[in-house]
């Protein structure tokens, strides 16, 4: 049955406040307007369009999705909904893992926020920018976002999403280390304002905080509590993360049979071809069930999907985190031309009001001649010792010396691009420091930064000047080797292991021990683009981690597993 254009406009406004809080009620009204929509006005199919797109999102059909909110951002003359469907399709982008695209297209729409009157608007790109730093481990900028919207929205459904993604910024920089009152002012929060999503988001956090710290029948209790409520909302990233969680809880309980049943559960529940980490650890639980039970044929089986999903997983996460900074990088490069071109068109415009005046006299014209050279050529000079002092500074790490993140990216970029055309191996090494957060807890920071200084040190004294070195951050170092084997790369990878292990030993030894991992890949395996390479290496660095640190740990590929596992 067609709906009138003046009851449509009510139902669309309406399923738009009740999508994730009644989303049954969202559903049946997408049908009823779906009945009539050739009645509809060109502005009202666009809005229906919009929802449409989100509830593909809702269900995790982002490859659809994606092309809906575009059709949107191109057809729509409404300036707010055109920002809803840019904001919500990079939230689906990022869930389809194009990642760069995904922050690039962040940053255009950040800049926008400041001139979005709309509430509504505001509030979902202000949630959008938190959720996806948090997602790319930059908490701080997260909980930034996410305090921003509390304080625009303190009493509405705004405080409820906000409060989520401040508590999800924390707890996961682990600032919140026992389930006290920020949880449940949140929760609070969302219980008033009827978004039961939320709510249950909130509580999946406090649920893991209690399992982590072994209190695994208070995560049961609460999950429990709160189960029906999770499995009316059909969201599906949600009631999987229920299941996870009290697969997780009941293992720990003892009870292998209920962890089972509900691990099973949290992967039928879980979005097709996405990688969570519900799924992953449901499929950690079978895997333990079913060595507990000495059924080593179906714990093996459990074991390769575990593995499997856990090394996508940590890719995913190091793919989010190396396109957050790629993106930022481009950014600032933009912003340096943009600036450059800015102090051009000033001194454009000088010039211009000094060929206005050349006419009044001769005198005149030589001194305003003049004073324009004079301020070319201060200009000129200000800029080039802006530009030297600035290339200093982006060049090195200012505490060790070498290449910073950005430059070392550059470099490797480039030494990359002439081993693949002269068809010469290269290798990537990833350092992290082992326990370096411990040695600045425990001996202070000036003890992190002798630690860092030294270990820089002995690695350089290995290093061959060809090779370039930088620090990626905090006690995370990178090397790209070009011209070498990925035999030598390992052998180089065990010689800088041992020598930052001496660093605790012989004359002017470090009073604590000092280890590391290492991670290394070459482009036999990985190939020359440097975003895999890292990647790849990241991952074998996780390895290493993984099998008790202070080793070193080489990519393998698929193929490579199986010629050794044979």
């Amino acid at each position: 049955m067609a709906v009138a254009p003046e009851d449509a406009a009510q139902l669309l406004k309406r399923a738009d406040s009740v999508k994730t809080s009644n989303h049954s009620e969202f559903t049946e009204i997408l049908k009823q307007l779906d009945v009539g929509a050739t009645q509809l006005s060109p502005t009202q199919r666009l809005y229906l369009r919009y929802l449409s797109a989100w509830q593909l999102v809702f269900v995790g059909d982002y490859t659809a999705a994606i092309p809906e909110f575009n059709a949107v951002i191109e057809n729509s003359t409404d300036v707010t909904l055109r920002f809803r469907a840019g904001v919500t399709a990079v939230n689906a982008l990022a869930l389809a893992s194009r990642y760069e695209e995904a922050y690039s297209r962040l940053s255009q729409l950040l800049d926008l926020l400041p001139q979005v009157n709309d509430i509504e608007a505001r509030q979902l790109g202000l949630g959008v920018a938190a959720l996806l730093y948090n997602q790319a481990g930059q908490y701080e900028l997260g909980l930034n976002y996410a305090e921003t919207w509390v304080a625009e929205d303190p009493s509405g459904a705004g405080s409820c999403k906000g409060w989520h993604l401040k508590l999800e910024s924390l707890y996961k920089s682990g600032k919140l280390k026992a389930a006290g009152s920020e949880f449940q002012q949140g929760i609070d929060a969302c219980t008033k304002a009827n978004e039961p999503i939320w709510a249950n988001l909130t509580r999946s956090f406090v649920a893991n905080l209690d399992i982590e710290q072994g209190r695994a029948a208070d995560a049961i209790k609460l999950v429990k509590a709160n189960y029906d409520d999770v499995q009316r909302t059909h969201y599906p990233r949600l009631m999987s993360e229920f299941d996870s969680i009290l697969a997780k809880a009941y293992w720990k309980s003892g009870d292998s049979a209920q962890a089972q049943q509900f691990a099973l559960s949290a992967i039928d529940k879980s979005v097709k071809n996405e990688i969570t980490k519900p799924l992953v650890d449901a499929y950690q639980v079978l895997y333990e069930v079913a060595q507990q039970q000495g059924d080593f044929q179906a714990s093996l089986a459990y074991h390769e999907k575990f593995a499997a999903a856990d090394k996508g997983y940590l890719n995913d996460t190091s793919a989010r985190t190396l396109a957050y900074q790629m993106v930022t990088q481009q950014v600032l490069a933009r912003k340096r031309e943009l600036d450059a071109l800015s102090e051009k068109n000033q001194l454009l415009q000088l010039k211009q009001q000094v060929d206005a005046k050349s006419a009044e006299t001769d005198r005149l014209y030589i001194l305003l001649l003049i004073a324009v050279l004079g301020s070319i050529a201060l200009w000129a000079w200000k800029t080039k010792r802006s530009q030297l002092r600035f290339m200093k500074l982006a060049r090195r790490d200012s505490l060790t010396g070498i290449f910073s993140r950005q430059h070392f990216f550059e470099a490797a970029v480039a030494s990359l691009k002439y081993c693949g055309k002269s068809s010469r191996e290269a290798c990537v090494i990833i350092i992290d420091l082992d326990n370096f957060k411990a040695v600045n807890d425990s001996y202070g920071h000036a003890a992190g930064d002798l630690v860092l200084k030294r270990a820089v040190s002995v690695c350089q004294s290995q290093l061959r000047s060809i090779d370039i070195f930088g620090r990626l951050g905090g006690e995370e170092f990178g090397i790209v080797l070009p011209d070498c084997t990925l035999e030598t790369a390992m052998q180089r990878a065990e010689g800088l292991r041992a020598a930052i292990v001496s660093l605790c030993s012989g004359e002017g030894s470090i009073e604590f021990p000092v280890s590391a991992s290492f991670g290394v890949t070459g482009t036999k395996a990985s190939g020359y683009n440097l975003r895999q390479l890292l990647i790849d290496a990241d991952g074998a660095l996780y390895q290493a981690k993984r099998e008790g640190r202070n080793r070193v740990a080489v990519f393998q590929t698929p193929a490579n597993v199986s010629v050794a596992a044979s």
